[in-house]
């Protein structure tokens, strides 16, 4: 199948490699000016930097309106994640405790009293 792309003529052959891909991306784009190495001019429309007050009330703003697209979870799911959580943490600290009483043991032996 891709004898038949190649052969067609289209332009649309599949590269072999990735740096085939590579230059043909950069082939494909445009050459600048040779801006690159230049610092970004300064915009001069910028507006004026706001009050502090009304910063702070467009930053509560924003913050309510991106709780609002929060997806809380229900009162079950609440429940189910807090005792996944409890028993996890249970078992955590059991498994440290053990582990601490099992080397304590093995230096107690080790080194004596």
């Amino acid at each position: 199948m891709t004898d038949d792309r190649e052969a067609s003529g289209d332009g649309r052959e599949r590269p072999d490699s990735a740096a085939d891909r590579r230059s043909r991306r950069a082939g494909s784009t445009p050459a600048g000016d040779g801006d690159k190495g230049r610092a970004t001019a300064v915009r001069d429309g910028r507006p004026a930097k706001a009050s502090l007050p009304s910063r702070v009330v467009r930053f509560l703003r924003e913050v309510v309106a991106e709780l609002r697209k929060v997806i809380w979870p229900t009162r079950n799911q609440l429940i189910t994640y807090t005792i996944v959580v409890l028993v996890f943490v249970s078992f955590m600290v059991a498994l440290v405790a053990l582990l601490d009483l099992v080397f304590a043991q093995g230096v107690t032996y080790l080194f004596g009293t």
